[in-house]
């Protein structure tokens, strides 16, 4: 039942009304209790919050799905070219308030939720953060999502349909304690599977060369079952889809081969199988060649890429249905972007399906890959970059080893006339990296495939090219920059390889180091009431959307050349927080268009970096030198901050003295006096808020819908389009 309303409440009622229609908020009750009732089999006596998030999560996915038929049937009668984003994530929070605003449905649903006596932002906060994504790649991609739909592009997004994300984190005692994300435990509201467009998925096997042509054979096969999701364009009827794919046995085996245990045993096996889509990789900055992420890989690049042709040859045009048989047209008709290296594959993926199943030269079919897919590279870091053994692929992918080989050949031939006699340049340039263990560059395999490559900040990889040449060389001169950094040290190489095996396990020292420091500070008797330091566990996009909101002061200090362009920097420009940071990633931008001046920027440019690398970085002299660092060192190491554990910090402050290869000690002074700058224009509320305002009026270039519009013209050969479809009542 309703409370009665006080005059206040009604007036409030009587203002959203207005906004929101009176019908709609009476369709929208109407629709809520039929949820309730029929969808959840549930009344008011027995329903809990969770159901009635539920309910209000169906009634708003109502006025998506009319939109959602519509845009399938305006892209079919339309035909226009297609983009296809491949992405291992997507990073997406939560979906029920950004579909209510996009449909202009956040009042009136406001209000009827109201009326029953229900709190919106109760509901919203039942919600699970999506498990697809972990970091920066992965809100980008959602970012695209979603500009993409509100731009008009017909667009898709592909990926895995992950039943774990990467983890729930809880700090018990001052330590990260990871659980599972169970994100999918109380079912999707949102997405829609789709087991009529399943699709094969080939492992293992070998290869056969006949007359007819090379044939995969004997392999492992894997279901990939598709799951579907609205990405909805902001208030202009368009709602695009998220194509996730879900792993699945397939179900082939005899009962008749099997006693009662073999047969158990063959459907236990299955785990095996659907392990494919089962988590989320956490890595981020490291990479690991682990058999079962490279099967994620190929996972969602060979579902993805049959679904795309299924898609291309079923087309209609004019008033014609036909099938499209000349796949010469592909690139004029599809785009496939490649969200850093992690679908490299699609690429030689694409041509095995060119030349192994459609019969088209290798020549053609070259050209229709490249013209068709283009890069975007996220990193330089070399642990962070793919490299395959050519070992697991030649157990796991033989078909695509071999592709892979006749691409680097070719390649190397037109490298090899271009510059006789260089065979550096030729190592350098390869798609195989020799050594004692041979391996495959994924980042050059998609130089050499796309037609475009693009970096995400302007300090790394910008450029849309034909001349791959140039683009090696400046990955090549990025990317040496830290090689020789790393071997000038073998100790630091150890250092660094032992840091990849542990992974996250010096994240997690620092981790405890930041929550024994708040231990100290916050319960000190002379700063603990004006001071505090917490670390806020778990953090998510919907944690963001509070912390970025209510930020002054937002701190990017990667050392110039490090940071790949980095997101949340650009959240809290726009949101009213002034920067601290050094010119790198997508700082640099921001103070060219904001105004250094408006910035606080301190530190080493890249050319510092590089002179430092040169004459080589000392920690020692830094930390003999500047009194106040030595002290901080000596209380982290001799365990003022953990009085229980003395030497529990000693390895991180061991790390900082002799085996940091980013050089924070050689920043520290300028840091600290940008803080004093930083502190003297706080107490001055008048120029402190002139910076705010610079920086909100220069946020304008990192909108995502610029960023599309751009990757339109310029990658896709696409032309934006503001026109809205027609209404969902139009359909028939």
């Amino acid at each position: 039942m309703s409370k009665p309303l006080t005059d206040q409440e009604k007036r409030k009622q009587i203002s959203v009304r207005g906004l929101a229609g009176v019908e709609n908020v009476s369709d929208l009750k109407t629709n809520f209790n039929r949820h309730l009732h029929f969808t959840l089999v549930k009344d008011r006596n027995v329903a809990t919050k969770r159901d009635y998030y539920f309910a209000l999560a169906n009634t708003v996915r109502d006025h998506l799905v009319g939109r959602w038929i519509r845009t399938q049937q305006h892209y079919y009668e339309k035909d226009p070219k297609r983009v296809y984003y491949l992405s291992l994530e997507f990073y997406m929070g939560r979906t029920l308030q950004n579909t209510m605003v996009n449909l202009a449905l956040e009042n009136a649903c406001d209000e009827a939720t109201y009326q029953l006596g229900l709190d919106m932002e109760e509901l919203q906060d039942i919600e699970e953060d999506a498990g697809l994504g972990n970091g920066g790649l992965g809100r980008l991609a959602a970012c695209f999502l979603d500009s993409m739909a509100s731009l008009g592009l017909a667009a898709y997004g592909y990926g895995i349909r992950y039943e774990f994300g990467i983890f729930n984190q809880k700090i018990v005692s001052g330590w990260q304690v990871e659980e599972a994300d169970d994100w999918l435990r109380y079912g999707n509201p949102w997405e829609k599977a789709r087991p009529e467009y399943m699709r094969p998925v080939h492992f293992y096997g070998r290869v056969e060369h006949t007359p007819e042509g090379v044939k995969w054979v004997d392999t492992q096969v894997v279901l990939a079952l598709p799951y579907d999701t609205p990405v909805p364009g902001y208030r202009n009827n368009i709602v695009n889809t998220m194509r996730l794919w879900s792993a699945k046995a397939p179900c082939d085996f005899n009962l008749k081969d099997f006693n009662v245990g073999g047969y158990i045993q063959a459907v236990l096996d299955r785990n095996l199988a659907e392990n494919i889509s089962r988590v989320l990789y956490p890595n981020d900055n490291f990479f690991e060649g682990k058999e079962l992420r490279l099967k994620q890989e190929y996972f969602v690049v060979a579902a993805t890429l049959q679904d795309i042709i299924r898609r291309f040859k079923a087309s209609k045009f004019g008033s014609t249905e036909y099938v499209r048989l000349d796949l010469s047209t592909l690139p004029d008709k599809v785009a496939i972007q490649l969200n850093d290296t992690h679908p490299a594959l699609a690429i030689p993926e694409l041509m095995r399906i060119l030349v192994d199943v459609e019969k088209l030269t290798w020549e053609k079919s070259w050209d229709i890959v490249v013209r068709t897919c283009a890069y975007t590279n996220h990193t330089v870091l070399p642990e962070a970059l793919e490299r395959w053994p050519v070992d697991l692929f030649q157990n796991l992918l033989p078909r695509h080893l071999e592709i892979i080989y006749e691409i680097n050949r070719r390649h190397l031939e037109r490298i090899a006339k271009l510059y006789p006699g260089d065979h550096d340049r030729l190592r350098r340039m390869s798609l195989i990296e020799e050594g004692n263990v041979k391996k495959i560059n994924m980042a050059h395999l998609c130089i050499v495939g796309s037609h475009a490559v693009n970096g995400v900040a302007l300090i790394f990889i910008n450029n849309n090219n034909n001349n791959t040449l140039y683009l090696y060389s400046a990955f090549h001169r990025t990317q040496t920059l830290y090689v020789q950094q790393i071997k000038t040290d073998t100790k630091h190489l150890v250092q660094l390889m032992k840091m990849k095996k542990k992974c996250y396990h010096t994240a997690k020292m620092i981790i405890k180091l930041i929550t024994s420091i708040g231990d100290i500070v916050n319960n000190d008797p002379v700063v603990g009431d004006r001071l505090k330091v917490i670390f806020l566990e778990n953090y998510r996009v919907t944690l963001a959307e509070k912390v970025i909101p209510a930020a002054d002061l937002s701190e990017q200090i990667s050392t110039a050349g490090t940071e790949a362009s980095g997101t949340g920097n650009m959240k809290f420009m726009l949101n009213g927080a002034l920067t601290i940071g050094t010119m790198d990633g997508a700082n640099v931008e921001m103070a060219e268009e904001a105004g250094e001046e408006n910035l606080f920027i301190f530190g080493m440019r890249v050319p510092d970096v590089e002179a430092l690398d040169k004459k080589g970085y000392d920690a020692m002299s830094y930390y003999n030198r500047i009194p106040e660092l030595k002290q901080a060192m000596d209380q982290i190491s001799g365990g003022f901050f953990s009085p229980n554990q003395h030497d529990l910090f000693k390895d991180l402050v061991n790390m900082l003295m002799h085996h940091d290869r980013f050089k924070v000690f050689a920043d520290y002074e300028a840091y600290i006096k940008c803080q004093e700058k930083v502190s003297a224009l706080y107490k001055n509320p008048k120029e402190w808020t002139k910076m705010v305002i610079h920086n909100i009026a220069g946020c304008g270039k990192f909108s995502s819908d610029r960023t599309i519009t751009q990757y339109a013209r310029e990658i896709w050969g696409m032309e934006p389009s503001l026109e809205k479809i027609a209404a969902p009542d139009d359909i028939h």
